[in-house]
């Protein structure tokens, strides 16, 4: 009997290992899934006005923050490879929007970073001005981390940082559409997407006993997740009664 009591244990203790490793997965790959099917739209209908590529700017700028904030303070590997996976993702996005608005131009006026004109800020022709921004934040962040590691806390507002900048992802999208009056080259799958996995990281943060920002973060997410979907609602209820 208690060699079968033993045997279920491990079966029970492997079960969870497995279920943990899938979870860890999900978290590390799950966040970049959304924007498989807005790049695929993207490409579809070859322009870019329907995404906002300032929700590239505040994951790239609150993933940065949090692999500094890891430094500081190492909490779970999962949420760092998902950091790294995520800014890999934001850069191919950029990379596509950068070459559909470049192939759509009609100006042969080229808008760079090295022109220090902020009414350009992020809207920049080459990709390369992206990838040299990015690199500066990132030195600038070094530095700073470097001087101030042993300090409490910074490292805490590091990731406090770092944490409201990803609860503001969804913001820019919601303004586009705001400003567009419509969500017509907007992938509703992104959101769709956008709405599962902010309610499933919540749920494992709460559980795996991640710092508090964490489930804050996510939280202030779903919240504008539901209201990019009540967007959708309306200006489609809107288009129709246009239409009608």
């Amino acid at each position: 009997m208690d060699g079968v009591e033993v045997l279920q244990k491990e079966d029970m203790e492997g079960s969870w290992t497995l279920l943990s490793l899938v979870a860890s997965l999900l978290m590390v790959f799950g966040g970049s899934l959304p924007y498989v099917p807005q790049y695929q739209e993207i490409q579809r209908i070859s322009n870019t006005e329907g995404f906002s590529t300032r929700v590239c700017l505040v994951l790239l700028i609150a993933n940065i923050l949090r692999i500094f904030f890891w430094i500081g303070k190492q909490f779970e590997l999962t949420l760092l490879l998902q950091s790294v996976v995520m800014i890999l993702t934001m850069f191919a996005m950029l990379h596509l929007c950068c070459t559909v608005q470049n192939s759509n131009q009609v100006s042969t006026k080229q808008h760079r970073l090295s022109d220090l004109n902020f009414h350009y800020f992020w809207k920049w022709s080459a990709f390369e001005d992206y990838l040299l921004f990015c690199f500066g934040f990132t030195v600038l962040c070094a530095v700073v981390t470097l001087l101030l590691l042993d300090s409490t806390v910074f490292v805490e507002m590091l990731g406090s940082m770092a944490v409201m900048f990803e609860a503001m992802l969804g913001v820019p999208q919601l303004l586009q559409n705001f400003q567009n009056c419509s969500t017509k080259g907007m992938s509703v799958k992104m959101v769709l997407l956008w709405t599962a996995g902010d309610v499933f990281k919540t749920i494992y943060f709460i559980v795996n006993e991640s710092p508090a920002q964490f489930w804050v973060c996510g939280s202030v997410q779903i919240f504008i997740d539901v209201a990019i979907l009540l967007q959708v609602l309306f200006y489609s209820r809107d288009t129709r009664v246009k239409l009608g």
